[in-house]
């Protein structure tokens, strides 16, 4: 069965690379609906820290709590949106993919942070081939 939140995500992602962009999607979700998707905008927006959570964030404006959501992304969190769903007490992450990026897991767990890997071969085909053909803007969104 397919999830919503998830799939959101993955057609966010989809979307960011239509747009040039790189192709990280996420979505933030409460009681099973959809709050708000973002997607990966520093090439778009020529915004540093526009990575897909913290665009799903941003869109998804102000929240009284967080508590209560997950937080749906194709790929897994850098050390920034790890420190943003840190901050935000957001309690479960689910992801596409940790393969092409391993991400900041250990720290989002040692702060009581569930994380889900789906294995999404979706994700890693998108981000696999992005790596390949845009070495140079995936090293600059990581910082290498």
């Amino acid at each position: 069965m397919m999830d919503p939140g998830f799939e959101a995500a993955v057609e966010a992602a989809r979307k960011s690379l239509r747009e040039g962009g790189i192709p990280i999607g996420a979505a933030l979700v409460r009681d099973g609906e959809i709050v708000a998707t973002g997607h990966n905008e520093r090439v778009q927006q020529s915004d540093p820290i526009a990575h897909g959570e913290m665009s799903a964030l941003r869109a998804a404006g102000r929240q009284k709590t967080y508590r209560d959501t997950t937080l749906y992304t194709t790929l897994a969190p850098c050390a920034m949106c790890t420190g943003t769903i840190i901050q935000f007490k957001i309690p479960r992450v689910v992801v596409g993919e940790a393969e092409t990026f391993e991400g900041e897991f250990d720290l989002l767990r040692s702060r009581g942070v569930e994380i889900t890997v789906l294995d999404d071969p979706r994700c890693k085909e998108m981000m696999t081939s992005f790596q390949h053909e845009h070495p140079e803007l995936w090293a600059e969104d990581i910082a290498e």
